[in-house]
């Protein structure tokens, strides 16, 4: 009988052991010079404006060079894994400028204030959704730059899933229609 109490105590520390296995770190990670947006492929620190980490189960966090992108991935049906986190720089707490939003500012998603539709424009050029720890922050951002305030479950899925223009749609139809011609054999 001796048997079965030994076996029940390494059941569970075997149970124990598997348990941590599963448990995860989420805690933010800093960007350097080798972190890439999840969507662009390019080095982060060269973006300005607030960035967003994803953290997937079973997988190192995807990064974002627009918060927007983030909210947006979170939202579209691309996930290979479920979300355990989702971290957005504090602007607030922002360094020196929009272009270098500062280390160690990381605050969760679910807790920030965001200004939507506000002046700023994200890493990509594309309307930005900026993130605060403080509602004070947010509402003194949004007074200078415009926009409204939400917290992110208030965000509504056009807000961050539609598609976005950016510049002038036809600025670029000379330089298309000139290339194209050179590629297209002429008749003779």
């Amino acid at each position: 009988m001796k048997t079965a109490p030994l076996l029940l105590i390494a059941l569970l520390a075997l149970a124990a052991c598997r348990q941590d296995e599963v448990a995860q770190d989420t805690t933010p990670q800093e960007m350097t010079a080798e972190t890439l947006g999840h969507y662009c492929q390019m080095n982060l620190l060269e973006h300005p404006g607030p960035k967003a980490q994803v953290h997937l189960e079973g997988m190192p966090p995807l990064f974002f060079s627009q918060v927007r992108d983030a909210i947006a991935y979170a939202r579209g049906p691309e996930q290979v894994a479920p979300i355990l986190a989702i971290h957005v720089n504090d602007m607030g707490a922002a360094g020196a400028s929009w272009d270098e939003p500062g280390e160690g500012n990381w605050i969760v998603a679910d807790d920030a204030f965001f200004v939507l539709g506000s002046a700023r424009e994200g890493g990509m050029g594309a309307p930005e959704t900026v993130p605060f720890s403080s509602l004070e922050a947010a509402e003194t951002f949004a007074a200078r730059e415009g926009g409204q305030i939400l917290p992110l479950a208030r965000i509504t899925d056009d807000m961050v899933l539609t598609p976005v223009e950016t510049g002038d749609p036809g600025e670029n139809d000379d330089d298309y229609l000139r290339r194209l011609r050179a590629l297209t054999p002429s008749e003779s």
